[in-house]
C-alpha cells in the first residue's frame, strides 16, 4: 500500500474527503517528526511507539575497496510495534 492508497482507505473508512484525509495524515506525520526532532517519544497505544535512539560511532568496511571507514555517531528514528499491531501481524502470518 502506498500513500495514495492509504489516503483513499482513510477517506473510505471515515467518510472524509480525500483532501481532508490527506491533510490529516500529513499533519499526523509532521507532528510525529516534530516530536522526534525534539527527542520526545510518541506512543500510540496498541499501535506502537516512535522514539529516537543514539547509534555509537563505529568502523565499517567498504565492500568494493575493502578499506576501513569511520561511521560517525548519529541519532536514528526507531519504531516498536504495539500489542494490536503484533496480533494483526501474527494473524496475517497464519493465513499464509
Amino acid at each position: 500500500m502506498n500513500k495514495t492508497e492509504l489516503v483513499n482507505a482513510i477517506a473510505a473508512k471515515t467518510g472524509m474527503t480525500k483532501v481532508a484525509a490527506k491533510d490529516a495524515m500529513n499533519a499526523t506525520f509532521a507532528t510525529i517528526q516534530e516530536q522526534l526532532k525534539k527527542g520526545e517519544k510518541v506512543t500510540l497505544i496498541g499501535f506502537g511507539t516512535f522514539s529516537v535512539a543514539n547509534r555509537k560511532a563505529r568502523t565499517a568496511k567498504n565492500p568494493q575497496t575493502g578499506a576501513t571507514v569511520k561511521v560517525p555517531a548519529k541519532k536514528v528514528a526507531k519504531f516498536k510495534a504495539g500489542s494490536n499491531l503484533l496480533v494483526a501481524k501474527k494473524a496475517a502470518k497464519k493465513k499464509k
